[in-house]
């Protein structure tokens, strides 16, 4: 494995091919990434009641996320302390507690040991079993979605976020109620590596009228003229790119928040009526953003579109292999009629078999297994579109990119990926907070092109 200096370059914008490949770069991932960042596990409305649980993952360790009877939630890792057999075996449900079907031993919602069969008999009233509980995982929660860590020395989830949380009230708080998941999640594999999807969704705007020119020609809508990539339409004019301190970022396409969908009078409607509750709430700037398509990613491995309102979790299955879950989100006060129709919509095109999700796995894949090559291994990615083209700009936070195509966000991730990977600790990473926008050196870049516009 190459030096941790040498797998993500922030100054040439480059990536070694290992960081896709080897076996020790995923370890060191699993070890400074997924055991210290705060992921996705589900949303309240997933687990609407008192007792009511779905059984997830946080990369590759089973947990269970159960509501409990004071109305918080609690996660746990569902492995029995006794010999280790997986508590729950239910994707979702009810329960007033988990029964290990080994030995029998009787977990409680929170994840506490509550009973043990033959205890006094077989133990002699041995057991500390306040010391036995199911290891638990903190959880926090931010409009509604719920967010696990491993890592008690971790920021607050709303520190985690950070400014991603100005783009993220935008559509989870948006009008009204806000947004909900609608399970149960569609679950694939894919052959690739988690990181293929999860920066194609945080910024790949390039891939969008090359990738799916077809299936964009067919559709039509907003989106179909970005197909076959042509020069002459001003992209320059149509979106921003926007990356933030701990490696979230999204791309925005103006005015296309419905652009994928065929079917789409009930959306379309329920935006139509809403966009000016948001202008009042959060302004102009982010009724734009309101009313445009979202390709998104929050570090390390939840991403969603929205408009076309798919969202995935990538969950790890070693380096060339995830677990795809996939749900649709939709705004909590839009009528049912609508929910299930943006739900038809977002699964003809980015469900387990929709049309653009095939166009996309066939690419994710093939971008992971060519590197088995020793000699292509050896190789480095390039992410250098639209370098010197971004900056701070003086609405937005973060750094933003002048195009909704560009890699500014690709950039955005992969510095705080190598950040991930580099510090020992917590401490450590906080202590970059003042200097992390440093590898985006035109400071100037809004100011100047704002006041050429004037």
């Amino acid at each position: 494995m190459s030096s941790d200096a040498t797998l993500v370059d922030t100054v040439n914008a480059s990536q070694s091919r290992q960081v896709f490949w080897d076996e020790d770069v995923y370890a060191l991932e699993i070890e400074r990434i997924f055991s210290r960042a705060w992921l996705m596990l589900g949303h309240e409305s997933l687990v609407p009641k008192p007792g009511d649980f779905i059984t997830t993952y946080m990369a590759e360790d089973k947990v269970i996320l159960s509501h409990q009877s004071d109305g918080t939630f609690r996660a746990f890792i569902n492995s029995c302390s006794h010999r280790g057999n997986q508590i729950c075996h239910a994707d979702s449900g009810n329960a007033k507690a988990f029964v290990c079907n080994y030995h029998g031993w009787v977990f409680g919602q929170d994840g506490s040991l509550v009973d043990v069969p033959l205890e006094s008999r077989c133990y002699h009233n041995s057991l500390d079993k306040q010391k036995l509980a199911a290891k638990s995982v903190r959880v926090e929660t931010y409009k509604g979605f719920i967010f696990g860590c491993h890592d008690p020395e971790a920021p607050s989830l709303e520190d985690y976020l950070g400014e991603f949380r100005y783009y993220l009230d935008t559509i989870w708080e948006g009008a009204g109620g806000g947004m909900e998941l609608l399970g149960p999640p569609m679950k694939s594999l894919l052959q690739c590596n988690w990181k293929v999807p999860a920066e194609n969704f945080i910024g790949d705007g390039y891939h969008v009228g090359w990738t799916h020119a077809a299936a964009l020609s067919q559709i039509g809508g907003e989106l179909a003229g970005l197909a076959g990539n042509r020069a002459d339409i001003p992209f320059d004019d149509l979106g921003l790119q926007f990356t933030t301190r701990h490696g979230h970022g999204f791309g925005v396409i103006d005015n296309a928040a419905a652009g994928l969908h065929i079917k789409r009078e009930g959306w379309t409607k329920f935006l139509e009526d809403t966009r000016g509750e948001v202008r009042r709430k959060f302004g102009p700037e982010r009724e734009r953003l309101y009313l445009g398509h979202w390709n998104c990613s929050i570090f390390p491995n939840c991403s969603f579109l929205y408009g076309t309102n798919t969202f995935k979790i990538w969950h790890p299955r070693g380096p060339h292999e995830i677990e795809v879950w996939t749900y649709t989100i939709v705004p909590r006060d839009a009528d049912p009629a609508t929910k299930s129709m943006i739900q038809r919509e977002a699964i003809r095109t980015f469900g387990t078999a929709g049309t653009l999700e095939s166009d996309d796995g066939e690419n994710m894949s093939s971008a992971t297994y060519i590197n088995r090559g020793v000699i292509t291994r050896n190789g480095r990615m390039n992410s250098t579109m639209g370098v010197g083209y971004e900056g701070p700009h003086p609405v937005y936070p973060g750094i933003v990119g002048i195009s909704f195509i560009g890699e500014t966000s690709y950039r955005g991730f992969y510095r705080f990926w190598k950040e991930m990977i580099d510090a020992p600790d917590w401490a450590s990473v906080k202590a970059n907070d003042d200097t992390w926008d440093s590898v985006f050196p035109n400071r100037n870049f809004w100011n100047e092109k704002l006041n050429a516009a004037e």
